[in-house]
């Protein structure tokens, strides 16, 4: 009960739905283009009763170096712009796929080959893709 008093207690993101015009998405994006991620894209989880999240936020990095890059400059923008901190992100001692997760927004960084293996894309298939 004690760990439930803790995650009570954190500032809690807000609960709102997002749009691909809400700052804190257009901040993610703006932050992955500005460090050359690549194959950016967003899907639209918003109409999808059994989705976490409004949306995924997935990308491709080249290489482990610029996929950390990218994952710190996107977590450290959202905290500039928007006073928000992720709920949790994943990853980093992996290099291959690092997940930011803000509640309504979760953000993918992945390398090719984990990409061409996990197929996000295909997974959720039935959401609005928009690509950048």
């Amino acid at each position: 009960m004690n760990n439930l008093t803790v995650l009570d207690s954190r500032k809690k993101p807000s609960l709102s739905r997002l749009t691909r015009n809400s700052k804190i998405f257009k901040t993610i994006i703006n932050a992955i283009q500005e460090k050359k991620g690549e194959r950016i894209i967003s899907l639209d989880l918003r109409k999808i009763p059994e989705a976490v999240c409004d949306f995924f936020i997935i990308c491709e990095a080249s290489n482990n170096i610029q996929l950390k890059a990218i994952a710190d400059f996107a977590e450290m923008e959202v905290k500039k712009k928007c006073g928000e901190l992720p709920y949790k992100h994943e990853g980093w001692q992996g290099e291959q796929w690092i997940l930011i997760d803000y509640v309504n927004v979760v953000v993918h960084i992945m390398l090719p080959e984990p990409r061409k293996f996990y197929r996000l894309e295909e997974m959720w298939s039935d959401a609005p893709v928009a690509e950048y």
